[in-house]
């Protein structure tokens, strides 16, 4: 069995590259194009890759003699208001990597996505039902159902959504740290809600367990739950979280948003992690957990470094 990994050189696509070597498992780095689109639909996007044939054609190429593709590669920045380069890199790339990976013969695609696509939902599952809410999670709501739309010679494709990852020299780590030790660090009454915060290893792990899986894959798998509340996120990262009224919480993310929207959803990604410190989110016991793959829940130790290095 041999990889390929799209995006080895990003925060996911080297852990899952790094996971791999550990296990021995043959994989070659492949580096990502850089793509515009204005596509708003799943049709559009296939019209649109026609337009990149020499793509396709170096992709293909790249993929030849691999069992396993991994297209780690995209834009994971949930502030970026250029919805052409978004939808470029979140939707019309995944794509092009499908087409590509049916002409050269890859037996699995997985493509990471992320459960922002489900957006503000109580319970985060592994349905077809979205709620994109920014220019971010609308580019990846939209590669997704770019995926779903290729039938014909397709290659088994799973779309692997992944949570809130951390690592601890993340950039978005570094600030979870750094507000859990501030005055704003927060939780919503009484602080016992799920959090989806997880960590990049045991998203790499969950990577190398779809690929190696030798019976079918669900269409889409949700990356498990590592067992964190809202209050102990905070506390690992070195914080003591005070507890607010939730009704006071709901008043202050509506107003915000009324704001935001306002701004062409400016403030939309900070509002959504704010959303997540306070009330976190629920997920259901998905497909990795009933085949019983539960990668290690790593990232307390991680929230626990990221604060201790913040603290040197």
């Amino acid at each position: 069995m041999s990889w390929v990994v799209l995006g080895a050189g990003g925060f996911v696509g080297s852990a899952v590259s790094l996971a791999l070597t550990t296990s021995g498992i043959d994989h070659v780095p492949v580096s990502a194009p850089r793509l515009t689109s204005t596509a708003t639909s799943p049709a559009e996007l296939v019209n649109q890759a026609a337009l990149h044939e020499e793509v396709v054609m170096s992709l293909a190429d790249a993929f030849q003699g691999h069992t396993i593709v991994v297209n780690a590669a995209g834009l994971a920045t949930p502030g970026n208001l250029d919805t052409s380069r978004l939808t470029g890199a979140n939707a019309l790339l995944p794509v092009l990597v499908a087409q590509a990976c049916a002409r050269s013969g890859v037996e699995r695609l997985i493509h990471l996505s992320s459960a922002a696509v489900q957006g503000h939902r109580s319970m985060l599952d592994e349905s077809f039902e979205v709620e994109p809410f920014s220019p971010y999670s609308r580019s990846k709501a939209l590669g997704e159902a770019g995926l779903r739309a290729l039938v014909d010679g397709a290659p088994n494709i799973v779309i692997l959504r992944a949570t809130s990852v951390q690592g601890w020299d993340r950039p978005t780590t570094k600030a979870l740290a750094r507000l859990a030790a501030s005055p704003l660090a927060s939780v919503a009454a009484p602080g016992t809600a799920p959090s989806p915060v997880t960590s990049v290893e045991s998203l790499a792990d969950l990577v190398m367990a779809v690929g190696t899986h030798a019976g079918p894959v669900a269409p889409i798998v949700l990356q498990p739950w590592e067992g964190l509340t809202v209050r102990t996120v905070l506390e690992s990262a070195g914080g003591t979280p005070q507890l607010l009224p939730a009704g006071l919480c709901r008043v202050i993310l509506k107003a915000g948003y009324a704001v935001s929207r306002l701004t062409r959803e400016r403030l939309h990604g900070s509002l959504r992690r704010v959303e997540l410190m306070w009330f976190g989110q629920s997920q259901v016991r998905g497909w990795a957990e009933e085949n019983g793959i539960r990668p290690k829940a790593r990232v307390s130790s991680v929230l626990e470094e990221a604060g201790a290095r913040r603290r040197r």
